[in-house]
């Protein structure tokens, strides 16, 4: 079964225009093109296409789009990925809804609210397992104790600070400079002070690191978000600086 270019863009809440150029950039080619000069997409075009849209929702670039399409030939496996992500995502949320209707119930009801209530849905050990298998446990519950021992101001300082430091990445990206230069590698420094604070980071765990910005979406999409190919100038930033100074 085939379906013509507008039939598939009207389904999928986008344009012909933006299909045509997935095709340019090699993202999405049609299955063929009709005498009349029309674009038709069978079923694979279909499913390259839902991996596409979920890729972009989770904020990645068209760039960093086409780099996890060629590293994932297996569509089957980088479908069970993403149905992972969202049925995390989508439990998370949905305990983010349940803590905010518990809070806005008791605040209107002059009732005691629970520290575990208000924060349910925010809790940062969801990555407990991921950080384990990554760097160990060891690593992992220093990390945690650290980040309890922290008060409210201390943890939003922290946060901000990271916040900042990808935004003068994505800054630095726009202006189109190089992962070696003078100032990228400054801004690279700071990221690599900000995570001394929880860690000693060696020169495979920064270069690691910085794969991981690029090859877990997730990662991608909170540095890109701040501007398209941030994520992979963070990546080569932080190579560069490992391979320098550590």
């Amino acid at each position: 079964m085939e379906w013509s270019i507008q039939e598939i863009a009207k389904k999928a809440g986008t344009t012909s225009r933006t299909l045509r150029h997935y095709g340019e950039l090699g993202l999405l080619e049609p299955s063929r093109i009709g005498a009349n000069g029309y674009r038709y997409y069978d079923q694979a075009a279909l499913v390259r296409l839902q991996r596409i849209l979920l890729l972009r929702e989770l904020g990645l670039s068209l760039p960093a789009v086409a780099e996890v399409l060629e590293g994932q030939r297996d569509t089957s496996a980088a479908l069970r990925t993403h149905l992972l992500l969202l049925e995390q995502e989508r439990e998370r949320i949905g305990r983010q809804i349940e803590a905010v209707r518990t809070t806005l119930h008791k605040t209107e009801n002059g009732e005691e609210l629970m520290a575990e209530e208000v924060f349910d849905g925010f809790d940062h050990t969801q990555y407990e397992e991921e950080v384990t298998q990554r760097w160990g446990r060891e690593a992992y519950e220093k990390g945690d104790r650290w980040w309890r021992s922290l008060g409210a101001a201390q943890k939003k300082a922290f946060m901000d600070e990271q916040a900042g430091i990808a935004r003068d990445f994505a800054q630095a990206a726009r202006d189109g400079l190089a992962a070696d230069s003078d100032d990228v590698q400054a801004i690279t420094r700071r990221h690599v002070e900000w995570l001394s604070i929880t860690t000693t980071p060696s020169k495979e765990y920064v270069i690691g690191l910085g794969r991981m910005y690029v090859d877990d979406p997730r990662f991608t999409a909170n540095y890109d978000r701040h501007g398209e190919g941030t994520a992979l100038l963070v990546r080569d930033a932080m190579q560069v600086y490992a391979e320098r100074n550590l």
